[in-house]
């Protein structure tokens, strides 16, 4: 159960929480997804005006309530609720009713015995509200202990209560498992999300590096990052290196897969530092031309704050793309510390974050190592087989727990 999931009008959002979906699906699990749809239109479309606010609303009204998507069967449970800067924390509140509806007319065809739901606010706390009598599992994505928490009182006690109900939260990271203990967590447990490792040979890097036993790929060095355009995502970062490396790295180029609010502002930056020609603004791509992308690069750059755990890195590396990300965030400390092929630079320093891009660009043979051991990096622990495994492992150990202390739904 998700509130981000992939929809007709949006296959990007919360592609992760599907992918997982399947992962455990494969590994076992018969799942049933229920997603909560908001219907009201995001802060963007609002902006524009009246008449593009209700073009969105009916996009989103129109969404197929019940949808197979890769084999999994997804309902749409619809809700309203108050603006997300004002009322967030009370989210669940408001889609509690509609959920308990949807649980009541799944279990008429698929008795179901446990409900992970992501995140705490709102998908936990409206399984709470709901009230069905079933273990309950949340996976803990940052979210809840890097946001909400933070939103005062209220939000606080709508994440304690959420991560509280649950008899286990999944953890996308150890930073991030001992902050849902801090906000409410019983009982925690790390389980990565995964990436697909591509077959051995298939071509991964830009500009004649490539992966173990790939043929070298024509065009010049590239710079990638695949992630909403936001400021914590320091897009602006990456501009910068790619300006100071200009002397040394005449043809190297920045591709920006994803789109947000602070498009504008780095179209306008990039203008500025004379690398507009250099930077190529993809805008949103469904996942498999967003991972097409993320694949073409040299090196994956994405020296991010807040990061609780970061798929696009390992989804790269997965290819043989060495990434970078920021010292100190959950995530990318975490990645970084399981093997090779993963570099970390302080936040904000753009004198360290050229120097650590070009110290990969200049030396083939340094990059090729990257490559080799980023992949390496990811087959060892961050497939989507490992996640889905570990995921079915936490399923049957929640349920046995409950059978053994009688708690178990009918």
């Amino acid at each position: 159960m998700a509130e981000f999931y992939p929809s007709r009008r949006d296959p990007v959002m919360g592609i992760w929480a599907h992918r997982q979906a399947l992962a455990v699906h494969d590994a076992g699990a018969d799942v049933r997804v229920i997603v909560l749809h908001r219907l009201v239109p995001p802060r963007a479309a609002l902006a524009e005006g009246v008449r593009q606010a209700a073009s969105t609303l009916r996009e989103m009204a129109a969404e197929p309530r019940h949808q197979l998507r890769d084999g999994l069967h997804v309902t749409y449970a619809p809700y309203v609720s108050p603006p997300r800067e004002r009322g967030y924390p009370e989210w669940g509140r408001w889609a509690a009713p509609s959920l308990a509806l949807a649980l009541r007319q799944l279990r008429r065809s698929f008795p179901y015995e446990l409900i992970h739901a992501h995140n705490a606010v709102p998908a936990g706390d409206a399984v709470r509200r709901a009230g069905p009598r079933t273990p309950l599992i949340v996976s803990e994505h940052g979210a809840d202990v890097l946001y909400t928490a933070w939103r005062g009182p209220r939000g606080a006690r709508a994440v304690a209560r959420g991560l509280g109900a649950a008899q286990l939260v999944l953890a996308n990271s150890r930073g991030i498992a001992e902050l849902a203990q801090a906000r409410g967590a019983a009982r925690t447990q790390v389980v990565h999300l995964g990436a697909e490792l591509p077959p051995p040979g298939t071509p991964a890097a830009h500009g004649g590096h490539h992966g173990p036993g790939a043929p070298p790929r024509p065009g010049p060095p590239t710079l990638v990052t695949v992630a909403h355009l936001v400021a914590r995502k320091r897009h602006a970062d990456v501009l910068r290196a790619l300006a100071v490396l200009g002397p040394r790295h005449p043809t190297l180029r920045y591709s920006i897969v994803g789109d947000g609010p602070e498009r504008p502002t780095l179209e306008a930056l990039a203008a500025r530092l004379g690398v507009a020609e250099r930077v190529d603004f993809h805008g949103q791509l469904d996942p498999a031309e967003a991972l097409e992308q993320a694949r073409k690069g040299s090196v994956f750059v994405m020296p991010s704050t807040e990061e609780a755990f970061g798929t696009a890195y390992i989804e790269a590396m997965a290819a043989g793309v060495p990434a970078i990300g920021c010292r100190g965030e959950p995530g990318p400390e975490e990645i970084a510390a399981a093997g090779g092929g993963f570099l970390l630079v302080p936040p904000g320093d753009i004198e360290r974050l050229s120097q650590r891009i070009d110290e990969l660009l200049s030396d083939g043979h340094r990059l090729r190592e990257a490559s080799e051991r980023a992949r390496e990096t990811v087959r060892r622990g961050f497939t989507w087989e490992h996640c889905g495994e570990q995921t079915l492992a936490a399923y049957r150990e929640v349920l046995e727990r409950a059978h053994s202390e009688g708690g178990a739904a009918p």
